[in-house]
């Protein structure tokens, strides 16, 4: 069934050439939501003790305590340097960070994660349907996006994690929250950060896009049992979760952007952020299933 997914190739072959073009767009003027994924990004305060030291294009979270530190997704395998240079701009060591979390297993958000692994010396911690993919460092079928994936460098020290495990480091708690559909892999992250007394509820919500390679069908049941029902409950998962502060892991998909740094022209809270967030992935999600609905797994429309 043919649906136009070659774009998604054109779109990572065009984001990785922005790296060509990053040192023409100083980091000082801020970022764009069409910025590229390698376009390196001035490090800054998201609130309390939660730092922004991805790039431009993609995301990545420091957040930090006298005990050490725990770092959110690893973003592209170019970015690792540029994430560690944050990380040290910020007036922080990679060496306190003592453990690495990350959205889902795929080379844009998981793609450094050995770099940087080796670099803190600290444990990444994965739900159990991203453990394979990440010692492999290749996804297997269960991947919607299996025939165009890219490859990882892959990951030693895993720690495996519950579906609702808590990586805690010191006085920091992040609770992780099963968010299978973009990958089977994927994971939403929740944790406090507080500026004196006034503490907010921190969502770092995976992506949640229907985008799959040629083959994948998320109605086909019999081939990925559960696997739609899964997508449907994540969905609502996020829906309902207690939401001050929402990030993704492409920063602009929460506007991020217009709400940090200098370009910032919007509140930096809002509360309803994770289910409009949740409620737009679940409309692309049943025009997604009306386009399946529409064709036939050969790839030619139904009579």
């Amino acid at each position: 069934m043919k649906r136009r997914f070659t774009l998604l190739g054109s779109v990572v072959a065009l984001a990785l050439s922005s790296t060509a073009l990053a040192s023409d767009a100083p980091a000082s003027r801020g970022c764009a939501d069409d910025a590229g994924w390698n376009d390196p990004a001035t490090p800054l305060k998201v609130y309390g003790n939660t730092w922004y030291v991805g790039t431009c294009g993609i995301s990545a979270l420091l957040v930090t305590s006298d005990a050490g530190h725990i770092l959110v997704d690893a973003a592209t395998p170019q970015a690792g340097p540029q994430i560690l240079a944050n990380i040290r701009a910020l007036g922080f060591r990679p060496e306190d960070v003592r453990a690495i979390v990350f959205s889902h297993e795929h080379f844009d958000h998981a793609g450094s994660l050995a770099e940087l692994q080796k670099a803190t010396g600290a444990p990444v911690y994965a739900r159990a349907p991203a453990v394979d993919t990440l010692k492999r460092g290749l996804p297997d079928r269960t991947d919607p996006q299996f025939e165009v994936a890219e490859p990882i460098a892959p990951v030693a020290n895993i720690v495996a994690l519950a579906d609702d495990g808590v990586v805690s480091v010191g006085p920091l708690a992040l609770t992780a929250v099963a968010s299978p559909g973009h990958t089977p892999g994927g994971t939403s992250w929740t944790w406090r950060s507080c500026e004196g007394d006034d503490c907010r509820q921190m969502v770092y919500a995976d992506s949640l896009t229907a985008i799959s390679d040629d083959v994948f069908r998320y109605s086909d049941d019999a081939a990925h049992p559960g696997y739609l029902a899964a997508f449907r409950d994540t969905l609502a998962r996020i829906a309902g979760l207690d939401c001050e502060i929402l990030v993704t892991p492409h920063p602009s998909a929460s506007g991020l952007w217009n709400r940090i740094g200098p370009r910032a022209a919007a509140p930096l809270m809002d509360t309803s952020a994770c289910r409009r967030y949740a409620q737009g992935a679940m409309q692309r999600l049943e025009k997604r299933l009306a386009e399946e609905a529409a064709t036939s797994p050969a790839g030619g429309a139904r009579p």
